[in-house]
Parts: structure tokens; C-alpha cells; sequence
């Protein structure tokens, strides 16, 4: 009894010698960093030093007017005073980008997109061999044969029932006033009727729109937030490209129904719940103990459950069909792992090559099932947020740019549709596009290669980066070279960066984007006609050649090659090619414009959305006025009707 309540009383003693032991150490570790000579902004909070101000910085443009007075290079504060190295210094990020695993990232950011990614073993969260293993799973020959899954789900009209739609009845399918034909296709925004995840039409609108209801009603623009119909429309993308699950995202809303598939209600409580900030977390990243004690309320837990037990069910499914295949192309003396993306349907979904990786004849190149279910939740949150979010901004930069816009519709429209593809408005169910279509592939093969288009793209995704930030730790004591020497707090000049094992690093992407050294004094300017003029200046092809950008010399999608322990986003191609056949279907026959007195701004939690500024109640959205232009009377297309 006597050591018992000993044990009781000297338990809280022990806590607090942890506590205190911890937290002297993290002190005295601070103090001996060699960041702290570099030069930097004050702390403004002793707890949370800078980070408030960071907070904005995307509406503010804090980083770049401290690279401006601090240099390329420069610490700022975090928490109790940390000392937190920020790069601007384009041959420093590459440095530390092209090590992907001696610069892991934090426990805390790991933490984080794991309760996103619902563990520790999906792509986003793996590190060292985990990752190397998962990345030699995937191949970029993939992108193609996704394509005709990009064009079913742009050119779909969300009001017509499909044959694999939830057999739920509708309680409305009533259609917008603007729900009228256009040159190829179904106005692709038909059937967003308002709901509860986007405003209302204004009455003044509606009312006269409603008095409208020939085809003349087309030339009134309707506001619409395009934002939650562009996640539906990239989540619907990802569940049939990614594992050929039906989410039916945009046909659930469009006809008012309460509820969508059961895991995209559990991806939305695990995705919203990680985005909340709380200070356990912070406590967490000081006292690692404290991670055992996580807690996970009713909803999470259902979620999480639910996530699994679909995972697993469709993992499944898939691996005899998958099994069955891999025999038959083994006793054929073809390449076992080879990805029949042509020829078979089990070849166009990512969920099949995780399973083929699941059981490669190489044990070290196997995922356990583990493993799978993360990957899952992964393309989840990585494979539909951050193309909704491209799309949502580039839509935005073409409604301020009304001259771009109408440039890009005149190339788009100078291609053709296949009458094979074009959407035979008699018909209630777009076109399935056969993926050995030689006619079919040479047509998405010339979108991917339209000159002004691929320039506004790149354009979008350098000013509207999805990720605007990342956050690297020093595995090991590392000397980082810089492009030119810095002069620390003294005035002496330093060659290079000294850090020490567990000092962290922030990669301001957004910012690098927006480098003036590099993109010129229009850096904050949208201007697709740069990659043009790039083509031409070598002095300025010379200056994006200090940033070695997975793709256009941008840090948008990370640095260098996601094969060496980078990093990078190996599904770039993927958004790529979804981004380009969706802004062919919009903007050839929409147009979008918006309020000029409305003011957007940039909300950063995990991927940069959208905000009207005097309305912060209404949460992220972008209002758009859209209308249908003229429709083209001779473009090839069968099924025209004008």
C-alpha cells in the first residue's frame, strides 16, 4: 500500500521533471544552433514568435519584403523563440530538395497529413526505404490513359442519371436557367442548381433569368461559386482513376440529396478535422510524449473505420481480376509489372498497380496491405483537392484577364472535337470513350500540346501555387551552399549555411514563384505570354535555370526527381492532364468573368483557397458570373445542336 501511493504521489514529481527536462533541452539546443548568427525579423511573440505573421503572408507578401531586407537566406522565429531558416536562395532549395531523405520532413507537418491520409505509410507521410519502395510503384506512363476518364467527367451533365448512380431518388432535379446546349456539349455547369455548399443565385438573377426561358437566356451570366463543384467534379476523377470507385459526387449535389457515398463522408471528416489547429499539437511537437496520448473523437473514428472498411473491400475486388491478368501476361512473355493501360480497364486505375506492387515477384518492391489503405486516403487528399484548387484559381485569373481568356478560346477552339467524342445532346449519358481510340488519343495528345494553353497553365500554377509552403528538418549537420556568400548578424560574409540535426527549414514556394531575380519585376503579374517570350531570351531562359523545378522551372510540384529520395509530386503529370482537358471543356464555349468590386483573398490551411474578403463568414468560395458565348456552326462535331 505504502509504495502504491508512493508511486501516486511521486508520479505528478516525475511529469514534472520530464516537462522541465524537455523543455531545457529544447532551449539549450536552440542556443546552440548556428542559425542564430544569420540575419532575421524580430520575434514578435515570445510563444509564437513569427508565425502569427506568417499566417497571411500570401495576402501580405511578408516573405518577400524580408528576403528583400534580410537576404536570400534568413532565420525567423517560431515557437519559444526557435530559430527557423527560410530560403529564397534558389541553389540552397535545391540543395535541400534534391535530398529528400536527409531533409525529411518535421514530426508535426508528418503528424498532421497523417491524420489526413488516415497513417504513416501513404506517400505523403512515408519516409526512407517505405518511400523509395512506394515510388517505384508508380509509373508516369500512366497520364495517358487517364485522359478519357478526364474528358467523361468534364463533358458529363450531373443531372442525367448514369447506369452507376446511387439509385436514391432525387428530391429536386431542377435545372438552371442557363441548363442549354452549346456547340459540343451540355453546358458543363447544367445542373449546379444552388446548394448547401454553394450561395444561392442573387433573386435579381434568378428572377430574370427565369422570365428568359428561350435559348436568348444563355447571353445572362450566372454567379455561381465554382469551388465546391470543381472538388465534386476532381473527387468523381480520382475515385475512377484512382481505385474505379463511384463517388457520383456531382450528380448527389446537383440533385439536392443529403447525403453523397459513404466515403466521401468519411474523407470529409478525416480531411476537415486535420486541417484544425490546436495547441496539443504544438505541445506535441516539444513533448513527443504527449503523441501517446492522442485522442480521436466519435466521428473521426467512424470515419476512419469507414475509409478501412471500404479500402479493404475494394482491394479485394480488385486483386483476383488483377491476379488473373498478371498470370496470363506472365505466361504470355510479356513484362509482368507492365501497366495494360491500353488494353484493359484494370490498368487505368492507380489501385491496380499498387496491387500488382502488393504482389511483385521481388519481395522488397511489395506494399503490405497496410500500406495500400494509406494510399488510398492519399490520392484522396492529394488527388483531387489541389487539381480543384488549380483549376478554381486559374478560372479566376481568366475572369480578371477577359483579353487571356478570349486568346486561350480561340486556340481551343481551333481544335476540333472528334465526332466520336463530341456529346450528342439527344443522348442523356456523354460518350464512353474507348481508350485504344487512335482518333481519341491523338486529340487529348494535341490539348496536352496547345502552346497558349499549356502557357496559361503554367502561368496559373507559378502565381497560385495549391501548396504555397513546405517544411524540411536537418536529419544530420549539413553545410547548405548558397548562390552567393550572406553576411550573417556580425557583417562577416558566410559561404554556405551550417545547420544542425534538427534544425528546420521552410520552403517558401509561392514565393520562389514570384522571385523578381528570376521571373522579372511582372512577377506578380499574370502573364502567359513570359513562356513564350522565354522561348527566345536566353538571358531569361538562363535566369529559370537557377531553379531546377520538377516541371517549368517552377517549385510548384517540388524539386528535381521523385525517383532519388525527392520529395516531389509524382502525380504531376496526372493534374496536369486533368487541369488542361477540363479547361478545354470550360472555356471553349463558357465564359467567365467576375465582380470587379470583389476582392479575393488567399486562406492557407494544408492548400490555398479562395476568400471573399468582406465575406469571411461564408468560408472559402470564388464567385464567378458565367455565360454562354457564341457556339461555333461549323466545328466538325456531330450531335451539334445550335
Amino acid at each position: 500500500m505504502l509504495s502504491l501511493a508512493t508511486a501516486v504521489l511521486g508520479l505528478p514529481l516525475v511529469l514534472v521533471f520530464y516537462f522541465l527536462w524537455t523543455f531545457l533541452l529544447l532551449l539549450f539546443r536552440q542556443a546552440r544552433s548556428p542559425l542564430r548568427h544569420l540575419p532575421g525579423p524580430p520575434s514578435a511573440s515570445l510563444f509564437m514568435g513569427n508565425l502569427q505573421d506568417l499566417h497571411d503572408q500570401e495576402n501580405t507578401g511578408l516573405v518577400a519584403r524580408w528576403a528583400s531586407t534580410y537576404g536570400s537566406a534568413f532565420v525567423y522565429r517560431g515557437f519559444m523563440g526557435g530559430h527557423r531558416l527560410m530560403l529564397v536562395d534558389p541553389v540552397a532549395v535545391n540543395y535541400v530538395m534534391n535530398r529528400g531523405y536527409d531533409y525529411p520532413k518535421p514530426d508535426f507537418v508528418r503528424d498532421s497529413l497523417a491524420s489526413m491520409a488516415a497513417g504513416y505509410e501513404g506517400l505523403l507521410t512515408a519516409e526512407g526505404e517505405m518511400h523509395r519502395r512506394q515510388n517505384q510503384a508508380f509509373s508516369a506512363a500512366q497520364a495517358k490513359s487517364f485522359t478519357p476518364i478526364f474528358w467523361e467527367k468534364a463533358i458529363r451533365d450531373p443531372s442525367t442519371k448514369t447506369e452507376d448512380a446511387d439509385p436514391e431518388p432525387a428530391t429536386s432535379n431542377a435545372l438552371s436557367p442557363s441548363a442549354l446546349t452549346t456547340s459540343f456539349l451540355p453546358n458543363p455547369f447544367s445542373s449546379f442548381v444552388p446548394s448547401k455548399a454553394s450561395p444561392p443565385f442573387p433573386s435579381t438573377v434568378k428572377s430574370r433569368l427565369a422570365a428568359l426561358p428561350t435559348i436568348e437566356s444563355a447571353s445572362a451570366p450566372c454567379r455561381l461559386d465554382v469551388l465546391p463543384w470543381l472538388a465534386r467534379a476532381t473527387l468523381d476523377v480520382i475515385g475512377a482513376a484512382g481505385f474505379g470507385y463511384a463517388f457520383n459526387s456531382l450528380e448527389a449535389a446537383a440533385e439536392r440529396r443529403e447525403s453523397e457515398s459513404e466515403l466521401a463522408r468519411a474523407f470529409a471528416v478525416i480531411f476537415s478535422t486535420a486541417r484544425k489547429f490546436r495547441v496539443m499539437t504544438v505541445l506535441q511537437v516539444w513533448f513527443p510524449v504527449l503523441r501517446n496520448f492522442r485522442t480521436e473523437n466519435a466521428a473521426m473514428r467512424q470515419a476512419t473505420a469507414s475509409m478501412r472498411k471500404i479500402g479493404t473491400e475494394l482491394i479485394e475486388q480488385r486483386r483476383e481480376p488483377v491476379l488473373a491478368e498478371t498470370e496470363k501476361v506472365a505466361h504470355a512473355s510479356e513484362k509482368p509489372d507492365a501497366i495494360e493501360g491500353d488494353r484493359t480497364v484494370l490498368g487505368r486505375d492507380l489501385l491496380s498497380v499498387l496491387i500488382r506492387s502488393n504482389v511483385a515477384e521481388v519481395p522488397t518492391q511489395r506494399m503490405s496491405m497496410n500500406e495500400i489503405l494509406c494510399q488510398i486516403s492519399t490520392f484522396l487528399a492529394a488527388g483531387h483537392e489541389t487539381s480543384s484548387s488549380s483549376l478554381t484559381w486559374t478560372l479566376y485569373a481568366l475572369s480578371r484577364n477577359p483579353a487571356i481568356q478570349a486568346k486561350l478560346r480561340t486556340e481551343l477552339r481551333s481544335l476540333p472535337v472528334p465526332t466520336g467524342l463530341a456529346m450528342d445532346t439527344a443522348s442523356p449519358t456523354p460518350p464512353t470513350v474507348d481508350n485504344t481510340d487512335p482518333q481519341a488519343a491523338a486529340f487529348f495528345e494535341r490539348i496536352m500540346h496547345l502552346p497558349y494553353l499549356d502557357a496559361v497553365v503554367r502561368e496559373s500554377l507559378r502565381l497560385y501555387a495549391p501548396i504555397t509552403t513546405t517544411m524540411r528538418v536537418a536529419g544530420a549537420d549539413d553545410v547548405i551552399p548558397v548562390g552567393a556568400p550572406l553576411a550573417d548578424r556580425h557583417g562577416h560574409a558566410c559561404p554556405h549555411i551550417r545547420v544542425r540535426q534538427g534544425d528546420i527549414i521552410s520552403i517558401p514556394i509561392q514565393a520562389l514563384n514570384k522571385n523578381t531575380d528570376v521571373w522579372g519585376p511582372d512577377a506578380e503579374t499574370f502573364n502567359p505570354e513570359r513562356w513564350a517570350r522565354a522561348e527566345t531570351d536566353a538571358e531569361e531562359r538562363a535566369r529559370r535555370a537557377a531553379v531546377q523545378g520538377l516541371w517549368g522551372n517552377l517549385m510548384t510540384f517540388g524539386g528535381g526527381n521523385p525517383v532519388n529520395g525527392n520529395r516531389s509530386c509524382i502525380g504531376y503529370r496526372f493534374a496536369l492532364s486533368e487541369i488542361k482537358i477540363f479547361l478545354y471543356v470550360l472555356v471553349r464555349d463558357l465564359e467567365f468573368s467576375i465582380d470587379p468590386s470583389i476582392e479575393i483573398e488567399k486562406k492557407v490551411n494544408v492548400l490555398t483557397r479562395p476568400s471573399v474578403k468582406s465575406e469571411p463568414h461564408r468560408g472559402n468560395q470564388m464567385p464567378l458570373y458565367i455565360r454562354r458565348v457564341s457556339p461555333l456552326v461549323d466545328d466538325g462535331c456531330a450531335g451539334v445542336r445550335i
